[in-house]
């Protein structure tokens, strides 16, 4: 079902409940927001000599359609560019990573599109009301055949020989004459209530477009900031794995030489190269994981997949000031970009239940035009035209209440979403503030862990040099130090990650990110 409004007939639009125009400001989410910090240009581009490489080998290829040029792109078969990444990878700390996925992220493109499209509506919506101003302009040239019209030469004469023309006036058979005519034209809505209040609704539509850019822009902040501590743990986590590597390899070199020298036992060698091993598989595996991670990171800034980081940043660990509450909830309700997108959706979808109930309401307009306009080899002479219309709405009730209805429904559906954000606001704090101290709790316990696991690693370590003990409790030592490091890693993770969720959750993670983190 559509509606059509009677301040938009002036227009020529239709509307449609679920989304009419400046109205319903329920088009796409997100972000307004500084430039980039780091252009396009800046990333790393692919030498000459390589490029003339790739073009060289895949010109050997029949029917390839590959062109690769310097600027780092690569044109496909079907005419488009694809961007290649650099060869030297690429250097990033956080606030760079989160700088180029504002300029660069998809999702925050598509925003902006949206954006300009509702600003291109409400310039329809002011030209309707503001006064319409055109000058318009017509020459023309006409030749009449008096003998096709119905004259017949003797009706002319008959009419000449009459005496009311002057002797001597003749009559042609085919009269040629060009026509001028001008005029500026202008129409102005005097007294229309319902096109005012959409035209005062233009403000809160903007508004509600720009939130919901914020909050996208919130959102990537905290999907970059949590993919960069990630994979800075996973770097953590490989080097634990080749630290315990190479103590295995020690490990594994010992038992084999006491083997030889036959103060030590074939089993005490096959568990140490058993050890060796399986560190080399974990160290394989965290070097896929952190490739992995390094991916999902360049998806997020919209960069090649390919391209190689070099992430300058270390892993944050700060401890945050206990917070009050009360002051969160606060913080939330002055900076929460969709809390305040709601309470702008809401005073949108008040003006609009205003302008449907001013529907009843008469209006009142004047359109008008004046120019000259005659012969073009003769005299001209002014014409006008002066008219006002007053128009009075009969026999629209049940239109005009249902139309009402369905606003005030859509009215009554914002406000008990906005009571359930609040609800929902106080419980993701209370719940962030609880991860935040149960993560710093963790933290501390594997710092703790780390240091006892170590002490016991190397008092076994001793034992096993001076022949008092066999190699298994040194290998149970090494896995307990594994075991510690990686939890100490996932807890610093997850303390700083549960500072980055209260920060989101308060409305501050675009602008106090580093201060949470503990960066300044």
């Amino acid at each position: 079902m559509t509606i059509i409004f009677p301040q938009w007939r002036s227009l020529g639009r239709t509307i449609h409940p679920a989304s009419r125009g400046l109205l319903l400001a329920a088009i796409g989410s997100a972000v307004l927001a500084a430039p980039a910090q780091t252009p396009q240009s800046t990333l790393p581009q692919a030498p000459s000599a390589l490029v003339a490489a790739r073009n060289e080998a895949l010109a050997k290829q029949p029917g390839s359609g590959f062109v690769f040029s310097p600027s780092g792109t690569f044109t496909a078969p079907g005419g488009f560019n694809v961007e290649r990444a650099g060869d030297a990878a690429l250097p990033l700390s956080l606030d760079d990573a989160i700088s180029i996925g504002l300029a660069r992220n998809v999702r925050l493109k598509y925003d902006q599109a949206n954006l300009r499209a509702v600003n291109g509506d409400s310039f329809g919506v002011i030209n309707a009301i503001i006064p319409n101003l055109s000058v318009n302009g017509q020459v023309s040239k006409q030749e009449l055949d008096l003998a096709a019209l119905g004259f017949q030469p003797s009706t002319i004469n008959e009419f000449l020989s009459s005496g009311l023309l002057p002797p001597g006036y003749t009559i042609a058979e085919i009269v040629k004459f060009s026509f001028l005519q001008g005029s500026l034209n202008a129409s102005q809505v005097l007294f229309n209530l319902p096109d005012y209040e959409v035209l005062r609704g233009l403000s809160n539509e903007t508004r509600v477009m720009q939130l919901n850019r914020l909050t996208d822009r919130g959102n990537l902040i905290l999907q970059v900031g949590m993919q960069y501590l990630q994979i800075l743990s996973d770097q953590a986590n490989l080097r634990n794995a080749q630290a315990q590597q190479r103590s295995a390899q020690v490990l594994f070199d010992q038992a084999e030489q006491k083997f030889k020298a036959g103060t030590g036992t074939n089993l005490d060698a096959l568990r140490g190269q058993v050890e060796f091993q399986q560190q080399e598989q974990y160290v394989e595996a965290a070097k896929n994981q952190l490739d992995k991670d390094v991916i999902q990171l360049t998806r997020q800034l919209g960069l090649p997949a390919e391209q190689k980081l070099e992430l300058t940043d270390n892993e944050p660990f700060a401890q945050l000031a206990e917070m009050d509450l009360d002051a969160a909830k606060i913080t939330a309700y002055r900076h929460r970009k969709d809390y305040l997108s709601l309470l702008q959706q809401i005073a949108l979808t008040q003006r609009e239940l205003k302008a449907v109930k001013y529907q009843r309401l008469p209006t009142l307009a004047f359109n008008g035009d004046y120019g000259v306009i005659g012969l073009t080899s003769g005299p001209y002479h002014g014409d006008f035209t002066a008219e006002g219309s007053l128009s009075v709405p009969l026999f629209r009730e049940a239109a005009q209440r249902g139309e009402q209805d369905v606003v005030q429904s859509q009215l009554t559906a914002l406000r008990q979403q906005l009571s359930d954000l609040r609800v929902t606001i106080d419980a993701q704090i209370r719940t962030s503030m609880l991860d935040v101290h149960a993560a710093q709790e963790l933290v501390k316990v594997a710092q703790s862990n780390v240091k006892l696991a170590q002490q016991e690693l190397s008092d076994e370590q001793q034992r096993f040099a001076a022949g008092v003990d066999d190699n298994l409790p040194v290998v149970d030592a090494e896995a307990a130090v594994a075991s510690a490091d990686a939890q100490l890693v996932s807890s610093l993770y997850q303390y700083n990650v549960a500072k980055l969720n209260l920060a989101r959750n308060t409305g501050v993670v675009e602008s106090r990110y580093r201060a949470y983190l503990g960066q300044q």
